[in-house]
């Protein structure tokens, strides 16, 4: 989308961000960082492990505040609990602590069926009460992803969420983000993904933002950059039916629900 002239969500200009590091001045890992993100932007943050993408997620969490959902890389969740505690915890906050401490043992009747209908729409149906222990990485990646919809926020922030998911519960799965959030911010490494369902891309490469631009002036060759080993990585290891497509040819025989095919 264009933003035109409204003032940015989020701004950073010519900032250094990072981490603290204990008895030692704090760590850079983005220098030098200027970017905004708008309202209504469909953000896809691509780059290797290690080039920033979390500590930038980090930055946009903080200065975002309670205005941003938020689904980390390493899902945050209870494998004693149940998939229904889970998800219910995104909510925790706008009960007292004796209601939760009721729905501990007793789930309460509107957060129980709200979440079933989330379980339903996120193929874990029949699932809310089985412990999150005992489900495979993909479902457990589901429950993140359906904790963080049921904050009901009009931003998402995204760690990797589609990373434990096969590509076509990948497309599903962003359409529902897409649907219930205005302004999202994803981090992945699936690049036609990048390039057919998000409105812009930040790219990161060494601690630098090397890209911010509109996907549709971007093409494979441009996000391929970005990870200068992936022309060692070719296609062949796995199985074809779960592949992502590897030429921007037939990137078309992706379902696009942006409007860009």
């Amino acid at each position: 989308m264009v933003a035109g002239n409204r003032p940015p969500l989020v701004g950073f200009a010519g900032e250094d961000l990072g981490y603290p590091r204990k008895r030692q001045h704090d760590q850079v890992v983005l220098p030098n960082l200027t970017l905004e993100l708008h309202e209504g932007e469909r953000i896809a943050l691509l780059g290797e492990s290690g080039a920033g993408k979390s500590t930038l997620l980090a930055a946009l969490r903080e200065r975002l505040c309670r205005e941003a959902a938020w689904c980390p890389q390493q899902h945050g969740l209870v494998g004693q609990l149940s998939v229904y505690h889970n998800i219910y915890m995104g909510r925790l906050p706008e009960h007292s602590a004796l209601a939760n401490l009721w729905n501990l043992v007793h789930p309460l009747k509107r957060p129980w069926r709200d979440v079933n209908e989330l379980c339903e729409l996120l193929g874990l149906g029949g699932l809310a009460k089985r412990p999150v222990s005992q489900l495979s990485g993909g479902q457990r990646q589901r429950v993140a992803i359906g904790r963080a919809l049921y904050q009901q926020r009009t931003l998402f922030l995204g760690d990797e969420p589609l990373a434990s998911v096969d590509p076509h519960q990948a497309l599903r799965l962003l359409a529902l983000i897409d649907e219930r959030h205005a302004t999202t911010v994803i981090a992945l490494h699936q690049r036609e993904l990048a390039l057919t369902h998000f409105d812009r891309v930040w790219g990161l490469r060494g601690g630098q933002l090397v890209i911010d631009a509109p996907a549709s002036e971007l093409t494979l060759g441009d996000l391929d950059a970005l990870y200068p080993d992936a022309n060692d990585q070719v296609t062949g290891s796995r199985d074809a039916s779960n592949a992502w497509p590897t030429q921007a040819s037939d990137m078309t025989s992706l379902p696009c629900s942006r409007g860009r095919l």
